[in-house]
């Protein structure tokens, strides 16, 4: 903030703003920066993925078409006319989840080429290469790591998949993945989950006992409940893994909850050491813990007294936000894509302002909040 008038201006903004009107701010902040064709980076991934996913659910919650046609574009100029993606990297989880916005363009458009792009993309699972336990290699040069983020990547395309062109193989496949990953990264005395997981042992970060990372990613956990709740929107109800799910998904939610900063209602970078001066409170994981307990609540897999936690952490998050000469949204405090390493590698990694799954994890969280407020009628404080 440059000076007084453009600090009333910020505030002024801020309190008019309701959380749908803060998603639509940050997917305009967005539009205007890039043209759907130059989001970077160049391939298909996930990092347009999340965003676009964030900005779909916008779009069906305000009927605004240019949302729509923003994450038409985006697809359009990545899959041809027989279903191919040639920027796309066939071994990696990460290129898998921006997938998931081709069910909404078939079901719109009736187009075959986003059926086909799909089944280009969604099989390939079938044959993915798997520790020894069948759990999903993260990339193919991180051969038998788990990590979390890799459900959200996988998970929701794949039950989705299932769910729309009949095919329940995709039901069990990723709740195994999903249970498998939560058996070998939970932390039995936090109740939070580790980074990632080496069956093998043979990453540099793997424990040589454990084979676990070594820290509690805040990101990486956000990624997990959000994609179990994906995950369960499209899963058979009576699916045999679904009640044991459910208990993780709870356990999970109820344990980061315990973790929130009580000052600022936000979350640390590594989740379980607020009490180390050069932790950082981070907005991204802020943003998807935030969207996972209130869609919970609304879903009716935690009680509504958890909103509260919720609505503090989401008014932390838009405490945070400034705004540039345009009027344009600043959303900062979001750690770039970060691999696995020790506590010393999370808190040295940079952050930038608007980084597009970090913008994503903020629009996911406005959206949900805002069927909060529809729901709820009233903004419960901790």
């Amino acid at each position: 903030m440059t000076n007084s008038s453009e600090s009333k201006f910020q505030l002024t903004l801020k309190e008019k703003l309701t959380p749908i009107g803060w998603a639509e701010k940050g997917c305009e902040t967005l539009m205007a920066k890039f043209e759907p064709e130059q989001l970077p980076p160049e391939r298909f991934h996930y990092h347009q993925g999340v965003f676009l996913s964030g900005m779909e659910k916008c779009w069906r919650q305000t009927q605004n078409d240019k949302y729509y046609n923003y994450l038409k574009r985006w697809v359009d100029s990545h899959v041809k006319e027989d279903g191919s993606i040639p920027k796309f990297h066939s071994d990696e989880l990460d290129d898998i989840q921006p997938g998931v916005l081709l069910f909404t363009l078939y079901e719109e458009t009736g187009d075959e080429r986003y059926k086909k792009a799909l089944y280009n993309l969604v099989p390939l699972l079938k044959s993915w290469k798997t520790n020894p336990s069948g759990g999903f290699w993260h990339k193919g040069y991180c051969q038998n790591q788990m990590w979390l983020d890799g459900l959200y990547m996988a998970g929701p395309i794949a039950v989705q998949f299932g769910k729309t062109f009949g095919d329940s193989e995709y039901f069990d496949m990723m709740t195994y993945q999903a249970i498998l990953m939560e058996q070998h990264t939970k932390d039995s005395t936090t109740g939070l989950l580790y980074h990632g997981w080496d069956e093998t042992k043979q990453a540099d970060w793997a424990d040589p006992v454990t084979g676990l990372a070594s820290e509690f990613w805040g990101r990486a956990i956000g990624w997990y409940p959000v994609a179990l709740l994906e995950m369960f929107e499209y899963l058979p109800e009576d699916h045999h893994d679904k009640e044991t799910l459910t208990k993780i998904l709870q356990n999970l939610l109820i344990s980061l909850i315990k973790y929130q900063d009580s000052e600022s209602g936000l979350w640390y970078q590594v989740i379980d050491k607020g009490h180390c001066p050069d932790n950082w409170l981070e907005n991204s994981c802020s943003s998807l813990f935030v969207q996972a307990i209130a869609k919970a609540v609304r879903l009716g897999y935690l009680d509504a007294k958890y909103l509260q936690y919720a609505w503090k952490g989401y008014q932390g998050v838009i405490d945070t936000l400034e705004f540039d000469e345009n009027g344009n949204l600043l959303i900062g405090n979001i750690c770039i894509g970060t691999g696995i390493g020790d506590y010393a590698h999370y808190i040295a990694r940079p952050t930038s302002t608007n980084d597009l799954h970090g913008a994503g994890a903020f629009i996911l969280m406005c959206v949900e909040m805002s069927l909060a407020e529809q729901g709820d009628g009233s903004r419960a404080s901790s």
